[in-house]
């Protein structure tokens, strides 16, 4: 059985990160609605942040900030964690928790090699509520759902590839 989880507040979420001066880019399917994709809802938002020490200190903060700790499906609040710019600098993927909703950091998203700077070239900027932000390009959202292969990913693919086409 899995606790309810948080309402999504994406905007609170990007206003933590932007507060701190967190540099990031938008990713996954959240990025591809952003931009009008046709795909169905996402319940939580995937960012890709820079790798430096620097930012990684204010990631550090903003994830303080925003009381995150790691999801599990058997407790709704979450566990606990340290970290510090060092421990995120060894990680690879975060599913979290905070007060406003569900939020994964992924370092190196499926389809990149050094996440962030392969991503950041041909980002897009949007706006979620007063935010805004730095989206992943709709070629690289496809390139990267290509690559994780997960049936999620696979079912929204045909809607994802024809609305990049249509939409160039």
């Amino acid at each position: 059985m899995n606790p309810a989880r948080p309402e999504l507040s994406a905007e609170d979420i990007l206003a933590a990160l932007n507060a701190r001066g967190v540099r990031y880019v938008v990713i996954g399917a959240f990025a591809a609605i952003a931009q009008g994709a046709p795909i169905e809802a996402t319940f939580d938002i995937d960012v890709t942040p820079q790798r430096d020490p620097e930012n990684l200190r204010r990631l550090s903060e903003a994830l303080g900030d925003l009381h995150a700790r790691i999801r599990v499906d058997d407790l709704e609040e979450g566990l606990p964690f340290s970290h510090d710019a060092r421990s995120l600098a060894a990680m690879e993927m975060l599913n979290l928790t905070s007060p406003a909703g569900d939020f994964d950091i992924v370092f190196s998203p499926a389809g990149t090699r050094n996440g962030y700077d392969d991503l950041e070239h041909q980002s897009v900027m949007i706006k979620v509520g007063s935010q805004e932000v730095r989206a992943a390009s709709l070629a690289d959202v496809v390139r990267s759902k290509e690559e994780a292969g997960r049936e999620k990913d696979i079912r929204v693919l045909p809607a994802l590839r024809r609305f990049l086409r249509d939409s160039t």
